[in-house]
């Protein structure tokens, strides 16, 4: 079984996704994926490059990714340009991890921020996703990222809204609360699997 595990940015998909991990299931991670593309020596870097130019690189060849995505997220057309550089080649990879899994593992998880952006749904026999408030994924982005207000704002408006995504999901898992209420509810989940 493939389950999607998505939701919006700081919402806590990386502790429910590690939180899996540690009961075993395995994870596929499209952010660590858009990472490695995007790293010393990636598959995107020469695209990118060509579509933004050295300006978001240093001396050394290695993408700014801070500066590139301060740069995107407050321009759809840049944001647009950059993600059809990097989707393809996750979602590929994607793809490929999760049926590499599912020849040793029961259930796998497919933890993808962008799941419904990319039309990924058919891939999944279940969409969980992962929610908080707005005020929580603001505060989240603002201490995590070291973003200002605006800047954390900007990156959530770039995603389909979080209630929508909650509308289309066969299960919501809140982290608003301690992180002993988030595992009850996923484990709650994996048992009604």
């Amino acid at each position: 079984m493939r389950i999607g595990l998505t939701g919006s940015i700081a919402c806590g998909k990386s502790t429910v996704s590690d939180f899996l991990r540690t009961l075993g299931y395995p994870v596929v991670d499209a952010d660590a994926i858009s990472r490695a593309l995007t790293a010393p020596g990636g598959a995107a870097l020469p695209a990118v490059r060509a579509a933004f130019g050295d300006g978001f690189f240093a001396a050394d060849g290695t993408l700014d990714r801070r500066a590139l995505g301060r740069h995107v997220f407050d321009r759809p057309d840049a944001l647009a340009r950059l993600n059809g550089i990097l989707h393809p080649m996750i979602l590929h990879e994607i793809g490929a991890q999760l049926s590499a899994y599912e020849r040793t593992h029961g259930t796998v998880f497919g933890d993808v921020p962008l799941l419904y952006e990319c039309g990924m749904q058919p891939q999944f026999d279940r969409i969980w996703v992962v929610s908080a408030s707005r005020e929580t994924q603001l505060a989240r982005l603002q201490a995590r990222d070291g973003l200002t207000m605006q800047e954390a704002a900007a990156r959530i408006d770039a995603q389909m809204p979080l209630a929508e995504k909650c509308r289309l999901a066969d299960a919501v898992i809140s982290t608003e609360g301690p992180i002993e209420q988030t595992q009850a509810q996923v484990r709650r989940l994996l048992a009604d699997l």
